[in-house]
């Protein structure tokens, strides 16, 4: 509590201390102290990053460059407060901000040109990811802390938004060629021009990788082996995380009218650390994922703008070669398995989202905004083989062969959910230095009910120089579908009586352009997690745990970023995230994330066109969940290397990246107690990376 009381003072302190007299052309100083960036997740108008009544940061396609990423994993990472995790199931990333994590990590809502690209069945983007291009990302834009009162559920602990490249990003035609370790095979072409009066935009990529091949020592059937006297483990033995993709993006722009239309197809997709968290060679997945939008946005009068949109999203996760949950030769007391347990889970989905806005500029100092929704979000079909059934204990019992249980008795069966939702906004100029957000949204839900949610933000130009913020918001994430409403898998039974999980923040945030070389950001924040959903062990003991409303998390922290234009041919940049989550039933911390998170990078010119870029990532302090009796995970630091021409005058640019330099041991925590995969996932050696572009 003393830290949630000192905000406010701490920040006025400081800032009456720093404070100077305003500069009559304020516009003329803006361009040199860099307030200009434009940010649109805060209040869904363009303001500048500085300014914005939250806590943001924008990644533009040229800082993609410079840090010489291919995914978007790698660029989150470097973002403050903001930590790329693994599971083992696939081992699909989970983004985890400022310690908020659990299993899927639902917790943050990931947008793609505003739209959301979450599923309903975990109520994360989805466990067959395999990895998001970052060729045709225009930006970035990440907001960290609650945005429900714009965005609703899962705008919990951030909001990430994937910005495509338009015709104007692009300006012609582009091809590209990639290679670099582990088999790591990619082609794109980007194009951006005129289809009649239209602005035109077109992606195109086609990309496959073995995977990296770090060893597992021990996994989930190790145990088995141990507790049964088998011998059918595979560990130690190599993750398996080759995959193939295609990606494909279409936007047409004319006038107030845009369409869009996206394809992110993944196949082949290797089972990582196994989907049981046993080894598996042979399993593979499929998850399509095909995007469309129709949207308008006009001024409608001197006073008044407002938009409309029409989004749909189909996701579908399949598998068409059954994972092998556990590997051949093992033995239960319920039965031996000498083909090993294999299943085959499949889900199909169709959202539908409508939306409209109106903006009202008509009364003086403000600016208002209302907005309301219909979502219809439907899991139509759920499918599943598998070569086993559950005893009353819990146990699973072998069969003849695989049968398929869509209708006997499903992990999930079809569910529809809905969604009215109504919120209103007032960016109030309060004075000359002065403003004041309010914002509050209602989401009205067909399966649980209603909840409501506000966020604050005062926002004050002490000077030209700096700008002092205090934020308060609250958000909540909606039961995922396999939470409410799993069936048939007794480690987990679903609660259709879940309630939210909720969080409310505390923020207070400091930007100080030091002089006109160097931008500085402080932000300290506390926040409360409440009604969490977690499994509870059911009553009778043996018969597995069930998905409950149970426990509370709090949490508090704090977030540094300097940029430093040293010369006219270097340019530094770091930023340190400290952070302390503590989980209120056992009181000890909640486990996985790092306490301590620093990233630094720099960017030279040695010549002009050749950029040669260096950067350190350092994850530290990363405790183990409650029930986890294994020591802390180790810490790391990675150094990478990029080296690029840029293409100036010339048709041609070409890059080289060489990543974790240095080979260190990097490993993202498994899941508590440990006892499957007890030395947690490695993650990649040293890898490099060669890429080739031409401007047509």
């Amino acid at each position: 509590m003393l830290l949630t009381r000192s905000l406010p003072a701490l920040l006025l302190t400081f800032c009456g201390s720093l404070a100077a007299e305003p500069v009559a052309d304020e516009e003329e100083l803006a361009q040199v102290y860099g307030h200009m960036a434009s940010f649109t997740l805060a209040t869904g108008n363009a303001t500048s990053v500085r300014r914005a009544p939250a806590v943001a940061a924008v990644i533009t396609a040229r800082d993609i460059a410079a840090m010489g990423a291919t995914d978007l994993d790698q660029v989150l990472e470097t973002v403050a407060g903001l930590h790329v995790n693994r599971t083992a199931n696939l081992y699909s990333p989970l983004y985890v901000v400022r310690g908020i994590v659990s299993q899927f990590t639902p917790q943050v809502l990931v947008l793609q040109n505003g739209a959301p690209i979450t599923t309903l069945y975990q109520s994360n983007k989805g466990n067959l990811w395999a990895g998001y291009p970052v060729d045709h990302i225009a930006r970035i834009e990440v907001l960290r802390g609650p945005g429900s009162a714009l965005y609703g559920s899962d705008a919990y602990s951030g909001v990430i938004n994937i910005v495509t490249k338009n015709a104007g990003d692009v300006r012609g035609t582009d091809i590209g060629l990639r290679a670099g370790s582990f088999g790591n095979r990619e082609a794109w072409l980007q194009h951006g021009g005129k289809l009649g009066e239209a602005d035109l935009a077109i992606y195109l990529r086609a990309a496959t990788t073995d995977g990296f091949r770090s060893i597992i020592r021990a996994d989930a059937q190790t145990r088995n082996d141990t507790l049964f006297g088998t011998h059918a483990s595979l560990a130690p033995g190599p993750v398996n995380l080759g995959s193939e993709a295609i990606d494909g993006n279409l936007e047409l722009t004319q006038g107030p009218w845009r369409l869009r239309a996206g394809l992110k197809l993944r196949d082949k997709i290797g089972t990582g650390a196994g989907v049981a968290s046993a080894l598996d060679p042979v399993g593979l997945s499929k998850s399509v994922r095909s995007t469309g939008e129709l949207s308008w946005n006009d001024q409608l009068g001197r006073d008044w703008s407002g938009g409309a949109s029409l989004t749909g999203l189909y996701y579908a996760q399949i598998t068409p070669v059954d994972f092998q949950l556990l590997p051949p030769g093992l033995r239960f007391p319920s039965g031996l398995f000498p083909n090993g347990m294999h299943g085959g889970p499949d889900t199909r989905e169709r959202h539908l989202r409508l939306s409209g806005h109106l903006a009202y500029t008509g009364w003086q100092g403000h600016q208002l905004r209302i907005g309301v929704g219909h979502d219809d979000l439907n899991l139509y079909r759920t499918f599943e083989t598998r070569n086993f059934s559950y005893a009353p204990s819990g146990l699973p019992v072998p069969q003849p062969g695989v049968i398929d249980y869509s209708q006997l008795n499903p992990f999930l069966r079809p569910h529809r959910r809905r969604i009215d939702y109504l919120y209103v906004q007032d960016e109030w100029q309060l004075g000359p230095d002065w403003a004041l957000t309010a914002g509050l949204r209602h989401d009205r839900y067909s399966d649980f009910g209603g909840t409501t949610n506000p966020r604050l933000a005062l926002v004050w130009d002490a000077s030209l120089d700096l700008t002092a913020k205090l934020m308060y918001g609250r958000a909540f994430r909606a039961p995922a579908f396999i939470e409410a409403y799993g069936e048939s898998n007794p480690v987990a039974l679903g609660n259709p009586n879940l309630r939210p999980e909720t969080n409310g923040t505390l923020e207070a945030a400091l930007a100080w352009q030091a002089r006109s070389d160097t931008q500085l950001n402080l932000t300290i924040y506390r926040y409360r997690m409440g009604d969490m959903i977690r499994t509870v062990p059911n009553a009778i003991a043996g018969t597995g745990a069930t998905y409950r409303n149970t426990g509370d998390q709090d949490g508090h922290g704090l977030e540094l970023e300097a940029v430093f234009q040293a010369a006219r041919t270097l340019r530094m940049l770091a930023n340190y995230s400290w952070q302390r989550s503590t989980d209120k039933a056992s009181g000890r911390d909640a486990g996985y994330a790092p306490r301590h998170h620093l990233y630094a990078r720099a960017e030279w010119q040695p010549a002009n066109g050749i950029v040669l870029a260096p950067q350190l990532n350092l994850v530290a302090g990363r405790a183990r969940a409650p029930g986890d009796a294994r020591r802390p995970i180790a810490d790391y630091a990675t150094v990478d290397l990029a080296l690029r021409r840029e293409r100036g005058h010339g048709a041609w640019e070409w890059s080289a990246s060489l990543r974790n330099l240095f080979n260190a041991d990097v490993r993202e925590p498994s899941q508590a107690p440990g006892l499957q995969l007890p030395f947690d996932l490695p993650m990649a050696p040293r890898s490099l990376v060669l890429q080739v572009s031409r401007r047509m």
